[in-house]
Protein backbone atom coordinates (compact mmCIF):
# COMPACT_ATOMS: atom_id res chain seq x y z
CA UNK A 1 0.00 0.00 0.00
CA UNK A 2 1.38 3.61 -0.43
CA UNK A 3 2.16 5.91 1.92
CA UNK A 4 0.30 8.65 1.12
CA UNK A 5 2.98 10.85 3.51
CA UNK A 6 6.19 9.71 2.20
CA UNK A 7 8.45 12.27 0.00
CA UNK A 8 8.36 11.01 -3.87
CA UNK A 9 10.68 12.41 -5.97
CA UNK A 10 8.27 11.94 -9.01
CA UNK A 11 6.28 14.70 -7.80
CA UNK A 12 9.41 16.70 -8.62
CA UNK A 13 8.13 16.15 -12.84
CA UNK A 14 5.03 15.90 -12.11
CA UNK A 15 4.29 18.80 -10.73
CA UNK A 16 6.81 20.70 -12.88
CA UNK A 17 4.50 23.38 -14.77
CA UNK A 18 2.99 24.37 -11.07
CA UNK A 19 7.00 24.76 -9.96
CA UNK A 20 8.18 26.91 -12.41
CA UNK A 21 4.73 28.72 -12.24
CA UNK A 22 5.82 29.64 -9.09
CA UNK A 23 9.52 30.55 -9.82
CA UNK A 24 8.49 32.57 -11.88
CA UNK A 25 6.21 34.92 -9.82
CA UNK A 26 8.71 35.43 -7.30
CA UNK A 27 11.29 36.15 -9.46
CA UNK A 28 9.26 39.07 -10.97
CA UNK A 29 8.33 40.07 -7.16
CA UNK A 30 12.27 40.01 -6.57
CA UNK A 31 12.64 42.15 -9.77
CA UNK A 32 10.39 45.11 -8.56
CA UNK A 33 11.04 47.45 -6.39
CA UNK A 34 11.37 47.83 -2.51
CA UNK A 35 12.80 50.62 -0.45
CA UNK A 36 16.13 48.80 2.40
CA UNK A 37 14.27 50.30 5.03
CA UNK A 38 10.51 48.19 4.55
CA UNK A 39 9.69 45.22 6.81
CA UNK A 40 9.13 42.82 3.87
CA UNK A 41 12.38 44.11 1.94
CA UNK A 42 14.19 40.74 3.46
CA UNK A 43 11.82 38.85 2.40
CA UNK A 44 11.36 40.07 -1.20
CA UNK A 45 14.93 39.29 -1.36
CA UNK A 46 14.36 35.61 -1.11
CA UNK A 47 12.56 35.47 -4.16
CA UNK A 48 15.96 36.02 -6.14
CA UNK A 49 15.69 32.14 -5.00
CA UNK A 50 13.22 31.51 -7.82
CA UNK A 51 16.34 31.30 -10.31
CA UNK A 52 17.82 28.63 -8.84
CA UNK A 53 14.58 26.60 -9.04
CA UNK A 54 14.80 26.84 -12.80
CA UNK A 55 17.74 25.34 -13.20
CA UNK A 56 17.09 22.43 -10.62
CA UNK A 57 14.27 21.50 -12.56
CA UNK A 58 15.85 22.07 -16.07
CA UNK A 59 18.68 20.31 -15.38
CA UNK A 60 15.82 17.07 -13.85
CA UNK A 61 14.71 17.26 -17.01
CA UNK A 62 17.40 17.22 -18.73
CA UNK A 63 18.54 14.06 -17.60
CA UNK A 64 15.37 12.40 -17.91
CA UNK A 65 15.84 13.60 -21.94
CA UNK A 66 19.27 12.47 -22.38
CA UNK A 67 18.41 9.05 -20.81
CA UNK A 68 16.10 7.85 -22.21
CA UNK A 69 17.70 8.65 -26.37
CA UNK A 70 21.11 6.91 -24.63
CA UNK A 71 19.04 4.30 -23.52
CA UNK A 72 15.96 4.18 -25.32
CA UNK A 73 12.49 5.26 -23.87
CA UNK A 74 11.90 1.75 -22.50
CA UNK A 75 15.03 1.93 -20.79
CA UNK A 76 16.27 -1.62 -22.12
CA UNK A 77 18.84 -0.36 -24.65
CA UNK A 78 16.10 -0.54 -27.43
CA UNK A 79 15.92 2.22 -29.84
CA UNK A 80 18.85 4.00 -27.80
CA UNK A 81 20.70 6.72 -29.90
CA UNK A 82 24.73 6.99 -30.93
CA UNK A 83 26.13 9.30 -29.14
CA UNK A 84 26.68 11.82 -32.30
CA UNK A 85 22.76 11.59 -32.73
CA UNK A 86 22.19 12.14 -29.12
CA UNK A 87 23.93 15.74 -29.26
CA UNK A 88 22.51 16.45 -32.15
CA UNK A 89 19.06 15.91 -30.64
CA UNK A 90 19.76 16.86 -27.41
CA UNK A 91 21.07 20.91 -28.91
CA UNK A 92 18.06 20.55 -31.63
CA UNK A 93 15.51 20.79 -28.81
CA UNK A 94 16.67 22.94 -26.51
CA UNK A 95 18.06 25.67 -28.17
CA UNK A 96 15.04 25.72 -30.40
CA UNK A 97 12.78 26.28 -27.63
CA UNK A 98 15.05 28.97 -26.21
CA UNK A 99 17.11 30.75 -29.27
CA UNK A 100 14.26 32.18 -31.43
CA UNK A 101 12.71 34.05 -28.45
CA UNK A 102 15.59 35.19 -27.49
CA UNK A 103 17.10 36.72 -30.82
CA UNK A 104 13.73 38.18 -30.99
CA UNK A 105 13.97 39.78 -27.45
CA UNK A 106 17.32 40.48 -27.71
CA UNK A 107 17.25 42.38 -31.06
CA UNK A 108 14.42 44.53 -30.31
CA UNK A 109 16.18 45.47 -26.68
CA UNK A 110 20.43 45.80 -28.05
CA UNK A 111 19.28 47.65 -31.43
CA UNK A 112 16.89 50.32 -29.76
CA UNK A 113 19.81 50.91 -26.76
CA UNK A 114 22.52 51.05 -29.41
CA UNK A 115 20.58 53.85 -31.23
CA UNK A 116 19.18 55.96 -28.32
CA UNK A 117 21.58 55.33 -25.76
CA UNK A 118 25.40 57.10 -25.31
CA UNK A 119 27.48 53.87 -25.19
CA UNK A 120 25.12 51.72 -26.82
CA UNK A 121 23.66 49.84 -23.63
CA UNK A 122 27.07 47.88 -23.20
CA UNK A 123 26.93 47.68 -27.06
CA UNK A 124 30.15 50.33 -28.18
CA UNK A 125 29.97 49.14 -31.78
CA UNK A 126 28.81 47.08 -34.28
CA UNK A 127 30.52 43.69 -33.13
CA UNK A 128 29.48 44.16 -29.97
CA UNK A 129 25.74 44.77 -30.61
CA UNK A 130 26.01 41.75 -33.08
CA UNK A 131 27.49 39.77 -30.50
CA UNK A 132 24.92 40.67 -27.55
CA UNK A 133 22.08 39.85 -29.55
CA UNK A 134 23.38 36.64 -30.48
CA UNK A 135 24.97 35.07 -27.51
CA UNK A 136 24.47 38.56 -24.73
CA UNK A 137 28.82 38.69 -24.77
CA UNK A 138 28.23 42.04 -22.52
CA UNK A 139 27.12 39.84 -20.00
CA UNK A 140 30.52 37.57 -20.47
CA UNK A 141 32.28 40.31 -21.22
CA UNK A 142 31.42 43.68 -18.98
CA UNK A 143 28.64 42.09 -16.21
CA UNK A 144 25.74 43.17 -18.24
CA UNK A 145 22.87 41.71 -16.27
CA UNK A 146 20.09 41.97 -18.34
CA UNK A 147 18.58 38.67 -19.24
CA UNK A 148 21.67 36.99 -18.10
CA UNK A 149 19.67 33.78 -17.08
CA UNK A 150 19.37 33.06 -20.63
CA UNK A 151 22.96 33.20 -21.69
CA UNK A 152 23.98 31.67 -18.31
CA UNK A 153 21.44 28.97 -19.44
CA UNK A 154 22.13 28.26 -22.74
CA UNK A 155 26.02 27.92 -21.41
CA UNK A 156 24.89 25.33 -18.65
CA UNK A 157 23.65 23.71 -21.90
CA UNK A 158 26.60 22.99 -23.57
CA UNK A 159 28.45 21.31 -20.83
CA UNK A 160 25.15 19.28 -19.69
CA UNK A 161 25.78 16.30 -22.05
CA UNK A 162 29.24 15.61 -21.07
CA UNK A 163 28.34 15.85 -17.29
CA UNK A 164 25.32 14.08 -18.12
CA UNK A 165 27.07 11.22 -20.48
CA UNK A 166 30.54 10.53 -17.15
CA UNK A 167 27.74 10.10 -14.59
CA UNK A 168 25.63 7.76 -16.59
CA UNK A 169 29.12 5.56 -17.24
CA UNK A 170 30.74 6.92 -14.11
CA UNK A 171 28.44 7.28 -11.15
CA UNK A 172 31.37 8.36 -8.63
CA UNK A 173 31.53 11.81 -10.32
CA UNK A 174 27.53 12.83 -9.65
CA UNK A 175 29.92 14.36 -6.49
CA UNK A 176 31.03 17.10 -9.09
CA UNK A 177 28.44 19.43 -7.81
CA UNK A 178 31.04 19.93 -4.49
CA UNK A 179 33.54 20.32 -6.94
CA UNK A 180 31.48 23.05 -8.40
CA UNK A 181 30.34 25.12 -4.70
CA UNK A 182 34.40 24.99 -4.46
CA UNK A 183 35.32 26.53 -7.77
CA UNK A 184 32.22 28.98 -7.44
CA UNK A 185 33.95 29.87 -3.65
CA UNK A 186 37.99 30.11 -5.69
CA UNK A 187 35.88 33.11 -8.39
CA UNK A 188 35.43 34.91 -5.22
CA UNK A 189 37.81 34.85 -3.15
CA UNK A 190 40.89 33.34 -5.12
CA UNK A 191 42.54 36.68 -6.66
CA UNK A 192 43.68 34.49 -9.71
CA UNK A 193 40.24 33.82 -10.40
CA UNK A 194 38.80 36.84 -9.14
CA UNK A 195 40.10 39.34 -11.43
CA UNK A 196 40.02 36.75 -14.65
CA UNK A 197 35.84 35.79 -14.06
CA UNK A 198 34.42 37.75 -10.81
CA UNK A 199 31.89 39.52 -12.44
CA UNK A 200 30.52 36.20 -13.19
CA UNK A 201 30.04 34.96 -9.97
CA UNK A 202 26.40 35.08 -10.04
CA UNK A 203 26.84 32.45 -13.31
CA UNK A 204 29.28 29.91 -11.01
CA UNK A 205 27.23 30.10 -8.30
CA UNK A 206 24.60 28.89 -10.20
CA UNK A 207 26.22 25.61 -11.58
CA UNK A 208 26.21 23.70 -8.40
CA UNK A 209 22.35 23.88 -8.14
CA UNK A 210 22.05 23.04 -12.13
CA UNK A 211 24.15 20.03 -11.45
CA UNK A 212 22.11 18.50 -8.68
CA UNK A 213 19.47 19.07 -10.53
CA UNK A 214 20.73 16.47 -12.94
CA UNK A 215 21.56 14.30 -10.70
CA UNK A 216 17.99 14.18 -8.88
CA UNK A 217 16.43 13.26 -12.32
CA UNK A 218 17.93 9.99 -12.21
CA UNK A 219 15.75 9.61 -8.39
CA UNK A 220 12.87 10.97 -10.43
CA UNK A 221 13.18 8.16 -12.99
CA UNK A 222 13.48 5.70 -10.63
CA UNK A 223 10.76 6.70 -8.19
CA UNK A 224 12.43 7.34 -4.98
CA UNK A 225 10.67 8.10 -2.09
CA UNK A 226 11.92 9.42 1.47
CA UNK A 227 10.19 8.08 4.24
CA UNK A 228 7.57 9.78 6.36
CA UNK A 229 9.32 10.98 8.75
CA UNK A 230 11.73 13.17 6.62
CA UNK A 231 9.48 15.85 6.00
CA UNK A 232 10.97 16.84 9.51
CA UNK A 233 14.35 17.08 8.34
CA UNK A 234 13.34 18.85 5.00
CA UNK A 235 11.38 21.42 7.07
CA UNK A 236 14.44 21.79 9.68
CA UNK A 237 16.54 22.38 6.68
CA UNK A 238 14.35 24.99 5.10
CA UNK A 239 13.65 26.89 7.86
CA UNK A 240 17.72 27.36 9.00
CA UNK A 241 18.09 28.16 5.12
CA UNK A 242 15.18 31.00 5.12
CA UNK A 243 16.13 32.39 8.44
CA UNK A 244 20.16 32.97 7.68
CA UNK A 245 18.79 34.21 4.04
CA UNK A 246 16.97 36.81 6.01
CA UNK A 247 19.46 37.47 8.68
CA UNK A 248 21.83 38.63 5.93
CA UNK A 249 19.66 40.64 4.25
CA UNK A 250 18.56 42.19 7.06
CA UNK A 251 22.34 43.38 8.08
CA UNK A 252 22.79 44.73 4.53
CA UNK A 253 24.64 43.90 1.15
CA UNK A 254 27.31 45.90 2.15
CA UNK A 255 28.02 43.45 4.75
CA UNK A 256 28.54 40.32 3.38
CA UNK A 257 28.95 39.02 -0.04
CA UNK A 258 25.89 37.62 -2.38
CA UNK A 259 28.02 34.73 -3.14
CA UNK A 260 27.17 33.53 0.98
CA UNK A 261 23.53 34.02 0.09
CA UNK A 262 23.98 32.25 -3.29
CA UNK A 263 25.48 29.07 -1.00
CA UNK A 264 22.87 28.94 1.16
CA UNK A 265 20.12 28.58 -1.65
CA UNK A 266 21.71 25.39 -2.65
CA UNK A 267 19.69 23.62 -0.08
CA UNK A 268 16.91 25.95 0.16
CA UNK A 269 16.00 25.27 -3.84
CA UNK A 270 16.16 21.62 -2.83
CA UNK A 271 13.82 21.57 0.40
CA UNK A 272 11.48 24.55 -0.87
CA UNK A 273 10.69 22.15 -3.63
CA UNK A 274 10.04 19.45 -2.28
CA UNK A 275 8.27 21.00 0.47
CA UNK A 276 5.88 22.56 -2.64
CA UNK A 277 5.28 19.68 -3.98
CA UNK A 278 3.38 18.89 -0.59
CA UNK A 279 1.48 21.63 -0.94
CA UNK A 280 0.82 21.63 -4.46
CA UNK A 281 -2.10 18.41 -4.65
CA UNK A 282 -3.83 20.38 -1.63
CA UNK A 283 -4.33 23.66 -3.87
CA UNK A 284 -7.57 24.42 -5.82
CA UNK A 285 -7.36 23.10 -9.36
CA UNK A 286 -7.87 26.29 -10.93
CA UNK A 287 -4.52 27.58 -9.27
CA UNK A 288 -2.56 24.72 -10.46
CA UNK A 289 -3.86 25.21 -13.83
CA UNK A 290 -2.60 28.96 -13.48
CA UNK A 291 0.98 28.16 -12.30
CA UNK A 292 1.02 25.24 -14.84
CA UNK A 293 0.21 28.31 -17.52
CA UNK A 294 2.91 30.69 -15.80
CA UNK A 295 5.20 27.96 -15.74
CA UNK A 296 4.63 27.30 -19.82
CA UNK A 297 5.68 30.60 -20.58
CA UNK A 298 7.85 31.55 -17.72
CA UNK A 299 10.84 32.39 -20.58
CA UNK A 300 9.09 34.66 -22.14
CA UNK A 301 7.78 36.13 -18.89
CA UNK A 302 11.44 36.61 -17.46
CA UNK A 303 12.45 38.18 -20.95
CA UNK A 304 9.96 40.80 -21.25
CA UNK A 305 8.77 41.59 -17.49
CA UNK A 306 11.94 43.73 -16.90
CA UNK A 307 13.06 45.56 -19.60
CA UNK A 308 9.87 46.01 -21.16
CA UNK A 309 7.19 45.87 -18.65
CA UNK A 310 8.88 47.05 -15.41
CA UNK A 311 10.68 49.98 -16.17
CA UNK A 312 8.36 52.03 -17.74
CA UNK A 313 6.09 51.35 -14.83
CA UNK A 314 8.34 51.90 -12.12
CA UNK A 315 8.56 55.82 -13.49
CA UNK A 316 5.24 55.97 -12.35
CA UNK A 317 6.25 55.09 -8.51
CA UNK A 318 2.91 53.26 -8.16
CA UNK A 319 4.02 51.15 -5.04
CA UNK A 320 5.70 47.90 -4.63
CA UNK A 321 2.15 45.87 -4.46
CA UNK A 322 0.52 47.84 -7.52
CA UNK A 323 3.43 47.56 -9.90
CA UNK A 324 4.23 43.95 -9.13
CA UNK A 325 0.05 43.24 -9.73
CA UNK A 326 0.61 45.03 -13.00
CA UNK A 327 3.53 43.84 -14.10
CA UNK A 328 2.12 40.40 -14.09
CA UNK A 329 -0.93 41.25 -15.60
CA UNK A 330 0.85 43.05 -18.84
CA UNK A 331 3.44 40.60 -19.15
CA UNK A 332 1.75 37.30 -19.02
CA UNK A 333 -0.54 38.26 -22.02
CA UNK A 334 2.06 39.56 -23.64
CA UNK A 335 4.34 36.34 -23.22
CA UNK A 336 1.79 34.21 -24.32
CA UNK A 337 1.26 35.81 -27.15
CA UNK A 338 5.28 35.56 -28.30
CA UNK A 339 5.19 31.81 -27.18
CA UNK A 340 1.92 31.13 -29.80
CA UNK A 341 3.30 33.00 -32.36
CA UNK A 342 6.66 31.36 -32.04
CA UNK A 343 5.62 28.13 -31.78
CA UNK A 344 3.90 28.56 -34.50
CA UNK A 345 6.28 29.68 -36.46
CA UNK A 346 8.47 26.96 -35.84
CA UNK A 347 5.75 24.15 -36.49
CA UNK A 348 5.12 25.76 -39.97
CA UNK A 349 9.07 26.02 -40.70
CA UNK A 350 9.42 22.22 -39.46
Amino acid sequence: MENKGEIRFSDLSAYRGELMGFAIIIVAMFHVFMPSTYYFYPLRRLGNVGVDMFLFVSGMGLWYSWTRMRLGKQLDGKGAMPLKESLLHFFQRRYLRIYPIWILVASVFYIWKYMTVPGGKFSPDIPNLIANILFNWSFWRADDLTFWYVPATMMLYIFAPPYMELIRRSPIYRWLPVAAVLLATMVQYIPLFHHTVGHLEIFFSRIPIFLIGINCGKWVMEKRTLEKNSIWLLLLIFVMCVWTCLRFEYIGHNRFPLFMERMVYIPLTVTALLLECKIIPLLPKAINRGLTFLGTISLEIYLIHIEFVLRPLSELHLGYCITTLLVLLISVPVAFVLHWTINKCIGAWK
